[in-house]
């Protein structure tokens, strides 16, 4: 088999989230589950920046984008690509999308599992440590009980668990030599993992010590139990309100519209008051925090943004937590403009953006009899209250 020279440069990270995981018995797929509030694909991506991990790449089922770039909202450098009928060629097309997005290709990639959310860093360490000697590295673990052939139904000839590991992720390569071994794989279609792909490219894959907090999440009894069983059979309800300054020379959105009009709203993103009330009225239904929270003013990347990929964010939040919007019903508190010639395109950009059907989408608008900042023309004030029900009473 080939040997590793030296490697440099830091490594990227593809996750692989593109299955259904439903024996999970989950309201949605298991890596966008929750796990003591955190989605499990979240848990790890920031288990792997943790690790030292530059950009990452996450293959995703069909369809599964709003859901996921919820999951993921404000982490860097993470892009999405939909994955293949088997796991290998998800990895396949994620490991092609790392290779056209990077500026230069990387010299080493970690190959992981969304279902195993738990990655301590210094088992990273250890891969990479491996890779300066070797094509590929994979965590294992030693095999505790006794083992045998199964004959049918009966016990056959024993198996030496001496002789035997328990394979985890993250699995680190060589990028360039991973990538040529996956597009030359003419193995069975449903590759185990990525070292099978790897050694039959004739790499070698060194062994390292993995860890027990790597364990897969496969099924039910493999996530936690809900603190209170209320949570899963009973709607819930969260309420936001947000104020933003009227100014000249900056554009209008009021709930995804934009209204032709002297002055604009201000603020670091699009200031859409509308949209950020109803996004901390999902938050809030959840009990997960506020916009700033997940959209930091302070950051860069939020400059100018438009609102709608707020309301997405929180969607998908709520999806992952076993939800979906039931009704909004939001106000929005102004002298100036008038609201009314408006709602219906409103309503309807809301009820998208929701997944809902219109008739679940209330706007409505009212003055303070001219008193105080929106009375005086300053600025526009907005309050939502959010219906959110367990997925499946919705009919969506």
């Amino acid at each position: 088999m080939a040997t590793m020279s030296d490697l440099s440069g830091g490594p990227a990270a593809i996750i692989v989230a593109a299955g259904q995981g439903l024996r999970a018995g989950q309201p949605v797929p298991k890596q966008f589950a929750l796990v003591a509030g955190v989605p499990v694909l979240r848990r790890a991506a920031d288990a792997l920046r943790q690790g030292g991990v530059g950009r990452i790449v996450v293959a995703i089922p069909a369809g599964a984008e709003a859901i996921a770039a919820g999951c993921c909202a404000g982490l860097d450098d993470i892009s999405f690509v939909t994955g293949g009928a088997t796991r290998q060629l998800s990895v396949r097309k994620a490991l092609e999308a790392l290779e056209a997005l990077a500026e230069a290709e990387p010299a080493q990639v970690l190959i992981h599992d969304a279902a195993r959310p738990h990655c301590p860093p210094a088992v990273i360490a250890r891969l990479l440590d491996a890779l300066q000697r070797h094509f590929g590295a994979i965590p294992v673990l030693p095999v505790a009980d006794s083992l045998a052939h199964a004959d049918g139904a009966l016990m056959g000839a024993p198996a030496r668990r001496e002789d035997l590991r328990r394979v985890q992720t993250p699995q680190a390569f060589s990028f360039a030599a991973i990538l040529a071994a996956h597009r030359a794989w003419s193995g069975t279609p449903d590759a185990g993992d990525d070292a099978q792909v790897a050694r039959a490219a004739g790499l070698a894959v060194a062994l390292v010590e993995g860890d027990d907090t790597l364990h897969k999440l496969t099924f039910a009894g493999d996530f936690p139990a809900p603190a209170s069983s209320v949570a899963t059979r009973w709607p819930r309800t969260g309420t936001g309100f947000d104020v933003h300054r009227l100014v000249a020379g900056e554009e209008l959105w009021l709930c995804g519209v934009r209204i032709d009009h002297p002055l604009g709203l201000s603020g670091h993103s699009d200031a859409d008051v509308g949209l950020h009330a109803v996004v901390d009225a999902i938050l809030g239904a959840i009990g997960a925090g506020d916009i700033g929270q997940h959209f930091p003013p302070t950051d860069p990347q939020w400059r100018g943004a438009s609102s709608d990929q707020f309301v997405d964010h929180a969607v998908g939040l709520a999806r992952a937590a076993g939800y979906a919007v039931g009704n909004v019903d939001l106000t929005l508190i102004c002298e100036a403009p008038k609201i009314g010639p408006h709602r219906p395109a409103m309503q309807q950009r809301l009820a998208e953006l929701l997944q809902v059907g219109v008739e679940a989408v209330n706007v409505k608008a009212t003055t303070t009899e001219r008193l105080g900042f929106a009375g005086r023309g300053e600025g526009i004030a907005a309050q939502a209250v959010a219906m959110l029900v367990p997925v499946g009473e919705t009919g969506a």
